[in-house]
């Protein structure tokens, strides 16, 4: 059993491998997630800039008011539509998908389906 540093080492290695390939730019920017056990986030960044397009999260006061647990996969799927959303508003249409270090199962998978779902390519 992996203790909670290990586990930890292991997923920012994982991000470092990903990151070294994924670069965001104007026409493509990065789609990032991140999760904490209470919460989701989201954001589209353009690596070129530095800057962030767009967010969103389960931290927002509106979607914790909305939905019955912000740390579940529905949570996950609302905010990878919210993304969605806010980014065709910006005419962001293709993105790079950054799972930051975590497997590709679970929370990330809904909000990144969610987000294909609702027309963001990737």
């Amino acid at each position: 059993m992996l203790s909670k540093k290990e586990r930890k080492n292991k997923r920012l290695r994982r991000k470092i491998r990903i990151r070294k390939k994924i670069r965001g730019t104007a026409e493509r920017p990065r789609l990032t997630v991140y999760k904490s056990l209470k919460y989701i986030y989201a954001q589209i960044i353009n690596d070129e800039e530095g800057r962030t397009l767009v967010s969103a999260s389960t931290l927002e006061k509106d979607l914790r008011e909305k939905l019955p647990s912000t740390k579940d996969i529905n949570a996950a799927r609302v905010v990878g539509e919210l993304i969605t959303k806010r980014a065709l508003e910006k005419g962001i249409e293709k993105v790079v998908f950054d799972r930051n270090g975590y497997k590709y199962h679970g929370r990330v998978k809904a909000l990144a389906d969610a987000a294909r779902e609702a027309g963001l390519k990737f």
